[in-house]
């Protein structure tokens, strides 16, 4: 997210993002594990996640974004909308198909390419297995949700990259894994890096099994406040669904963001994401 420059802020909240920010509420289970025990799950979930990543190129579904900006007492002051029909190549790179993106109604920031490369990246799948490589893991031990019971990692780069160098974008926060599949099945944390006009807030991440073989993306929700260096305050609200996933390609082309795109009728329109809709934590 980037600040405007001629932004202004009604308000002024303190904005702490870190690791320590992504704590839960549940409770995490120590297990005495050796660091060769560590080891072979991070090598399984590694390989897992590499499979369903080629499973994925697969794969046609629809992603529902809508980013918020909000002002005192809750007030929504501003919104950015993203509907999309997206497939992948086998070599990872998307395809996008707008189906609806009103005008945004944005003020005081304003999406990046780095934010919409992140919905399709950092956000929901966290790890690149062919990055694997270049973080430090760090095992906490064990939590149930649900019915499941998982492995807990914090999860940081060894080195935060150079935005002048290179664009690449690396998760910093928390995974859960499965403890018989081992597949990530939840994931809490951002892209970094950042810059002094470009921030990034904490994005949760549930996933939902399909077709009985893969963990894939079904809801992503933040509700952050970003601080940027010149010391404006943004609270922000994200909510993304993925869904309808189904197996086949389809031709799909991308679109930016000055194409205009028709709004779908009205009994077609989709639906605005609400609060209700919610998975439960």
């Amino acid at each position: 997210m980037k600040k405007l420059k001629q932004a202004t802020v009604g308000f002024a909240i303190v904005c702490l993002l870190s690791i320590g920010a992504l704590a839960q509420t549940s409770v995490i289970q120590r297990v005495n594990l050796n660091a060769v025990e560590v080891e072979q799950i991070i090598k399984k979930f590694t390989k897992n996640e590499d499979d369903f990543r080629f499973a994925l190129t697969n794969y046609v579904f629809n992603r529902s974004a809508t980013i918020q900006t909000v002002g005192l007492g809750g007030l929504i002051t501003g919104t950015y909308r993203r509907d999309s029909f997206l497939t992948f190549t086998t070599d990872g790179k998307r395809f996008e198909k707008i189906t609806y993106h009103p005008v945004s109604t944005l003020k005081e920031i304003q999406v990046t390419p780095e934010d919409l490369e992140d919905l399709g990246g950092v956000n929901p799948f966290a790890i690149n297995p062919q990055d694997v490589a270049l973080y430090t893991f760090d095992y906490l031990g064990k939590e149930k949700i649900d019915e499941l019971d998982l492995h807990v990692f914090d999860v940081r780069p060894k080195v935060i990259p150079d935005p002048d160098k290179t664009k690449k974008r690396l998760f910093v926060g928390r995974i859960w894994v499965d403890d018989r599949d081992f597949m990530i099945v939840k994931s809490k944390g951002k892209g970094m890096p950042e810059t002094k006009r470009n921030k990034f807030p904490v994005v949760e991440t549930w996933r939902t099994n399909v077709d009985g073989k893969y963990w894939f993306p079904a809801y992503s929700v933040a509700n952050d406040e970003l601080e940027f260096d010149s010391g404006q305050v943004v609270k922000l609200r994200i909510r993304v669904k993925y869904e309808d996933y189904k197996q086949g390609r389809s031709e799909v082309i991308i679109l930016d963001d000055e194409t205009p795109v028709p709004e779908p009728p009205a009994d077609k329109k989709p639906a605005t994401v609400k609060p209700e809709d919610e998975p439960s934590r």
